[in-house]
């Protein structure tokens, strides 16, 4: 009977432990000032002529789902800790020991959200809670370096499915003989660019190649580029004569064929040398919308990530996909490791990862910076 109230006590002592957390939590999300601000846009909203510029309709009322479910989110988290409190005095008072497995998995539960919850409160990134577009592409090496590619295209698209995002392909170009040479994708979910932008950057990948018949140790490598997928509004000057746009027959992932007219769309930026596709849309119309969506959102995120005043300060950006510039190692072999350079973190369950299990990996990156 004792042993069953320590084991409640101890519970309590933790839940307690967690309200200074939830305190830091509710002053960091402003929860003051976003219900002074969700009632002035409701206001705005209920008043004459709201309807009559769409567009600000539009962003107001978006604004007002955001802030109702930041208050809602932390309502909530709030309402489960109390819950556990009352749990245990139940349990306690009692002494059921029925409530226990009830008790730890709330504690569970609670513990997650809260730390989803915390992490949400680092991306304050103007554009964190866009959607993501993420494009793939091989280092040297041939067909090992494609297969890697498609390898981390298979890890990002289970990450988007884990996090129920959804994610479509916009761009894809076949390896000579296994994977991919480049690939796009356009990633949706809450705030998919925010937990992305940690994944921009070169990926290294040691392993014994399943195409060398001598069964030789291989590095190689394939850079993952991410961008926040931004609206029409967003003010991105690019100039006509600063584009080279080409047309061309779509075929799909894997050598499926799409479309027998030159539908698809690819745009080169030639100040900078960036270069974007599209061809998975039904008209070279579509796809050549797609495409300068695409560049827009390409061009947005050097300039925020270089601090630079305008568009026409970009020089150039040449990602070098090589020893050295590497943001993460994937070793397969003669251990199994995944390493970020940048924060330490590591795993070393390999086929977890490989199957979208980045989550401390973006966590750490957002705690450190």
């Amino acid at each position: 009977m004792r042993g069953i109230m320590i084991q409640f006590d101890d519970y309590k002592v933790k839940i307690n432990g967690f309200r200074p957390v939830l305190d830091s939590l509710k002053a960091a999300l402003k929860l003051d000032e976003a219900v002074a601000d969700l009632k002035l846009l409701e206001e705005e909203s209920a008043g004459e002529g709201f309807w009559s510029d769409l567009d600000n309709s539009q962003k107001v009322l978006q604004k007002i789902k955001q802030l109702k479910n930041k208050q809602a989110g932390f309502e909530k988290l709030d309402g489960a800790w109390s819950d556990l409190i009352t749990l245990c005095q139940m349990g306690a008072e009692e002494s059921d020991e029925g409530l226990l497995p009830e008790l730890e998995e709330e504690f569970k539960s609670f513990t997650e959200a809260l730390e989803k919850a915390r992490l949400e409160t680092l991306l304050s990134g103007d554009y964190d809670n866009n959607s993501a577009i993420v494009s793939f592409h091989a280092g040297a090496g041939g067909t090992e370096a494609q297969d890697w590619a498609q390898m981390l295209y298979r890890m990002y698209t289970r990450w988007a499915e884990r996090h129920n995002m959804k994610y479509k392909v916009l761009d894809w170009l076949d390896g000579e003989e296994a994977g991919m040479k480049s690939a796009s994708v356009q990633i949706d979910g809450d705030n998919a660019y925010g937990y992305l932008k940690s994944e921009n950057g070169v990926h290294r990948l040691v392993r014994i190649s399943p195409f060398d018949s001598s069964g030789r140790r291989h590095t190689s490598f394939a850079a993952v580029e991410v961008a926040p997928l931004i609206s029409d509004d967003v003010d991105i000057e690019i100039k006509n004569e600063d584009l080279r746009v080409d047309t061309f027959r779509a075929s799909g992932a894997g050598g499926q064929h799409v479309n027998k007219t030159e539908s698809a769309v690819r745009i080169t930026h030639l100040p900078t040398g960036l270069v974007v596709a599209c061809q998975m849309e039904r008209s070279q119309h579509q796809n050549r919308e797609v495409a300068m969506r695409m560049l827009r959102s390409k061009l947005l995120e050097i300039k925020e990530r270089q601090h630079l005043d305008k568009i026409s300060d970009i020089k150039g950006e040449q990602m070098k996909i090589e020893w050295g510039s590497q943001i993460r190692s994937y070793v397969f072999m003669p251990y199994t490791l995944v390493k970020d350079n940048r924060t330490g973190f590591e795993n070393g369950n390999i086929n977890a990862v490989m199957d979208g299990d980045l989550d401390g990996f973006i966590e750490a990156y957002l705690s450190q910076n």
